[in-house]
């Protein structure tokens, strides 16, 4: 029997919280009246979270139980369970209950309705501290200024997609939070709906200052790769020759000055930087070259994954 929905829950020290939420998954989806599977993404946690997943399949065929060989980050826990999902349309979730389930049928009635290919929740009334969200506002304001797509909230993991949207995704680091950027610059629709958010009453948030910086520079790698990825030279290259010409430039003046006006040039800071401009323009130039060369052999291999199972309980 073919599957309508998968529904991806990465999960990492949440022993309080998953029984709770595939509870309330099941009762979300059973008036739906399709067929459907549970994918809980154990990314490597310390504590009791498989052992009461394990427990859990035993009387459901329909939860599929991941289990990660170590703490690889959401993103990659994400990605294993995209990979495993076999619904042709799949949704994503915390496992840590502030998503609320009963918003699984607004979503996937929008996307299958509309001409939408993913559709974000948006955390309307968020229900963290302050600290957490004006961070996450101002996240949101530096990204839509790089990424240039308008989700309103870019870091709900409460999303549901078209399965074709999610084969190409490339996820590591804080990645997951760039999904629908990422998407967007491939083309597909994307779309959002106001959910529901809830307090977190059991665990700990895995959000911290490492957290962010570490966002950050994913976003400045992210932007980079999707503007740049297939021909990295149109960047290092326009550096290159810009500072080559800067160089020339300057040579050619400190040139004019020594052959017309005798004025002695090696002495000279602006005479070193003309040089720096030019060996330094030559080396981006070169960069870029060297760049090139390695997105065709990157984009030469197929099935690279940034995660290791260690087993699937089915």
């Amino acid at each position: 029997m073919d599957i309508e929905i998968s529904v991806v829950v990465p999960a990492y020290n949440e022993e309080e919280n998953v029984e709770l939420c595939y509870r309330e998954i099941i009762d979300a989806l059973e008036p739906l009246g399709i067929s459907y599977e549970i994918i809980f993404v154990d990314d490597g946690s310390t504590d009791l979270t498989f052992k009461k997943l394990q427990y859990l399949s035993k009387n459901d065929d329909r939860l599929k139980v991941i289990k990660l060989r170590k703490n690889f980050g959401q993103s990659a826990a994400l990605r294993a369970g995209l990979d495993c999902a076999t619904g042709k349309n799949i949704i994503t979730m915390d496992a840590d209950l502030q998503n609320d389930p009963k918003d699984i049928p607004k979503l996937l009635e929008k996307l299958q309705k509309e001409d939408f290919d993913v559709i974000c929740g948006w955390r309307f009334d968020r229900k963290d501290p302050f600290l957490k969200k004006l961070f996450s506002k101002f996240a949101n304001k530096l990204r839509k200024s790089f990424t240039g797509e308008t989700i309103h909230d870019s870091g709900c993991t409460l999303r549901a997609y078209v399965k074709e949207s999610t084969e190409s995704l490339e996820l590591y680091g804080e990645l997951h939070r760039y999904i629908p950027a990422m998407l967007f610059w491939k083309g597909y629709k994307i779309g959002e709906i106001k959910t529901n958010h809830r307090e977190r009453k059991n665990g700990r948030t895995k959000y911290n200052w490492k957290r962010i910086i570490k966002g950050f520079l994913d976003l400045l790698v992210v932007t980079f790769w999707q503007k740049y990825s297939l021909r990295p030279i149109h960047i290092f290259g326009s550096i290159g020759i810009l500072l080559s010409f800067i160089g020339g430039i300057i040579s050619l003046y400190m040139v004019i000055l020594r052959l017309f006006y005798g004025v002695g040039i090696t002495d000279r800071p602006l005479f070193t930087v003309s040089i720096m401009s030019i060996v330094i323009g030559i080396q981006f130039f070169t960069i870029g070259i060297l760049a090139d060369v390695l997105v065709k052999i990157y984009y030469s291999q197929n099935g690279r994954k940034n995660y290791l199972v260690e087993r699937i309980i089915e």
